[in-house]
């Protein structure tokens, strides 16, 4: 049989099966049509304007790392103007996070963008390590998550940056979808799928690659030969995300528009306006100063917990509420540095590591 030709060139030799389209192209248009999807979304949702500092979430990994390859070339070849940095979050795991912060380094150098690294250790006195060591690895990824999307906002507004864009792409979305339906969070439905959110005292913060399929990151990745680390963390597989993960997998094998399909899902679901008004609103924390639903914010709750030695008990209500039963916060307890929201006034210059 001979060689298919480009579904979309007709003219050079198909090397690759599109798992979002299932059309045989080219090299050369693969890079073409997913650079050019990406700079759709990103123009019909109106994610930058000229000038913006947008700090890119770097881990290593494959999503980031060809997040920050194309936001490069994009703002290049589109002219969007923006100050690109990179930003990222050391939670301390050895063997995984020290290994990925090393191509981190490689991808500052390679893309000629500043990085800034904040670790949990200097933010909140704790690694994943130790924490894990301390509550085991049930509901540790509770833990990581509520930390280090703080410490994303913490990172960003040091970098003064009016942006921060992050590597979740459309199998992430879909998974968070599915997770939510599963739980019975219908609440969280109507703004899981949100391409672009913003609390009143965080900054903006968007997914540009919120329709890629997973798969296809890979493949440009791949292709282009960017530096990326390729390992799971180690503590992730215990993570109910994974039954998620594993579901959503079995439907893409069935059908591959299902990753789209339930994304679609998702952004259709309109919550009921009694639904919405039993969510708490949105306060400030009165011990570290970032946002919350309550009076102290889920990290620094989270925090109280593994000083006291509680830590496996603080992620409910009740085990909220069998904390404070314990009695006054003791004096000398550690706390996460106050939080200062980024202000409208003009971005001042700011030193970042070229190395960490």
């Amino acid at each position: 049989m001979a060689p298919r030709s480009c579904a979309l060139c007709n003219d050079a030799r198909a090397i690759l099966k599109r798992p979002k389209t299932g059309q045989q192209i080219c090299k050369d248009c693969f890079f073409k049509v997913f650079e050019t999807e990406v700079h759709n979304t990103i123009t019909e949702a109106n994610l930058f304007k000229p000038g913006d500092r947008v700090a890119i979430g770097a881990s290593g990994g494959k999503d980031s790392t060809v997040l920050a390859y194309v936001m490069k070339t994009l703002n290049e070849r589109y002219h969007y103007d923006l100050e690109l940095f990179l930003l990222s979050i050391d939670e301390g795991i050895t063997g995984y996070r020290d290994d990925s912060l090393e191509t981190v380094k490689r991808n500052q150098e390679q893309y000629d963008m500043p990085l800034k690294i904040l670790s949990y250790d200097e933010l909140y006195g704790w690694t994943m390590d130790r924490i894990v060591s301390t509550i085991g690895k049930k509901n540790n990824c509770t833990f990581c998550g509520v930390f280090r999307r703080q410490a994303l906002d913490r990172g960003a507004t040091a970098l003064h940056v009016d942006h921060i864009v992050t590597g979740h792409n459309a199998d992430d979305i879909a998974e968070t979808v599915l997770m939510n339906i599963m739980r019975g969070d219908i609440a969280r439905l109507g703004r899981c799928t949100a391409i672009c959110t913003k609390g009143e005292d965080t900054i903006r913060r968007s997914k540009p690659f919120k329709y890629a399929y997973e798969k296809e990151i890979v493949m440009y990745a791949y292709f282009k030969k960017l530096d990326y680390f390729s390992t799971e963390c180690i503590y992730s597989p215990d993570a109910y995300r994974g039954h998620a993960r594993a579901f959503l997998k079995d439907l893409e094998a069935a059908r591959p528009s299902a990753i789209i399909d339930i994304i679609h899902s998702g952004e259709a679901f309109e919550v009921k306006e009694e639904i919405k008004a039993t969510q708490k609103v949105q306060q400030t924390c009165k011990r570290c100063g970032y946002m919350s639903s309550n009076d102290l914010c889920k990290a620094c709750t989270l925090l109280e917990g593994l000083e006291r030695g509680m830590s496996a008990a603080v992620i409910t209500d009740r085990a909220r509420r069998k904390l404070e039963a314990e009695g006054p916060t003791p004096a000398d307890l550690r706390t996460i540095p106050f939080f200062h929201p980024p202000t409208a006034s003009a971005s001042p210059a700011v030193e970042v590591e070229s190395t960490a």
